[in-house]
């Protein structure tokens, strides 16, 4: 029997977390040839970074429940500059749609990620600027983090998912993915 496998992979804009595309967006068989391998949890297409896949049934049920809390960690450039007020409403939690989301962990990322360019690049207007924010978070709905930086007035621009749980981009060019090893 082989033993599981679990795929570290940075997933590209315009990319579907499923393995066929639809519409104008890719699908993962672009970047990814391994029978036997599934996502573990989702990210929009519009959305960059971390994407696990796994062989592993229970692995992927722990990576994707919510139920089972582990964090993801997401790299947030929003329109406009939050202050100690927006970030303390994304740590108390904020009041969506959908009802009230978990506290949230928070900060400004200053100086900014060293992230890659995007292709499309995102959409800046010369008046408005814009800030990177880190948020921590232990549940998945769906376009969560958009709807908590625009709940509290600063509206995503560009979304990188930097790690889910103990595992993390680092190393990972867009597009490439690895094997976890041990």
């Amino acid at each position: 029997m082989t033993p599981p496998r679990l795929i570290r992979f940075n997933k590209p804009y315009g990319v579907l977390s499923q393995f066929t595309p639809e519409g104008r967006w890719r699908g993962l068989k672009d970047h990814i040839d391994l029978p036997g391998v599934y996502v573990a949890g989702r990210l929009d297409a519009d959305s960059e970074g971390l994407l696990l896949l796994t062989s592993d049934g229970a692995l992927q049920a722990r990576i994707a429940d919510p139920r089972f809390k582990m964090e993801k960690t997401y790299w947030v450039q929003v329109e406009g500059i939050p202050d100690e007020a927006a970030l303390a409403a994304l740590r108390s939690g904020v009041v969506l749609n959908d009802g009230p989301t978990r506290p949230a962990r928070a900060r400004r990322l200053d100086p900014a990620p060293a992230v890659w360019d995007r292709h499309p690049p995102i959409r800046e207007r010369k008046a408005i600027p814009t800030a990177w924010v880190e948020l921590i978070i232990q549940e998945g709905r769906n376009r969560q983090v958009r709807r908590m930086t625009a709940a509290v007035g600063h509206p995503t621009l560009r979304l990188i998912r930097a790690a889910i749980g103990p595992y993390s981009l680092e190393g990972l060019a867009p597009g490439a993915w690895e094997e976890v090893r041990g």
